[in-house]
C-alpha cells in the first residue's frame, strides 16, 4: 500500500498576550493617525471614515501614513513616527 505525507498548514504561532490599550473617552482635541496599507481601496476607504469623524470631532491633528506593502509589516521606524505623533490610530485594509 502506496502513504501520501499530508502536512498541516496551519503551523504553530506563538506570541505573547498584549493588554489592548485603554478606550479614550473623546476624540476631541486628540491627534488622530491615519495607516493605509497600500491595498487599492484603503485609501479611498481610510478618507471616507476620516471625513466622516471629522464632522462630529474637533480633531487636534490628522495624520495620514502609508506602509511599503500590504504584504509586509509597517517599518519599525514607521511605527515609532506614528506612536510618536498620534493619540489614536485607524487602519484598514481596503480590498
Amino acid at each position: 500500500m502506496k502513504t501520501i505525507s499530508v502536512y498541516d498548514p496551519r503551523g504553530v504561532v506563538e506570541a505573547a498576550p498584549l493588554a489592548t490599550s485603554p478606550r479614550v473617552k473623546k476624540l476631541a482635541g486628540l491627534r488622530l493617525g491615519l495607516l493605509d496599507n497600500t491595498k487599492w481601496n484603503a485609501n479611498k476607504l481610510l478618507r471616507g471614515v476620516r471625513d466622516r469623524l471629522m464632522q462630529k470631532h474637533a480633531f487636534g491633528a490628522v495624520n495620514y501614513y502609508r506602509k511599503e506593502s500590504f504584504s509586509l509589516a509597517a517599518a519599525p521606524e514607521l511605527i515609532a513616527e506614528i506612536a510618536a505623533n498620534n493619540d489614536v490610530l485607524i487602519t484598514a485594509i481596503g480590498d
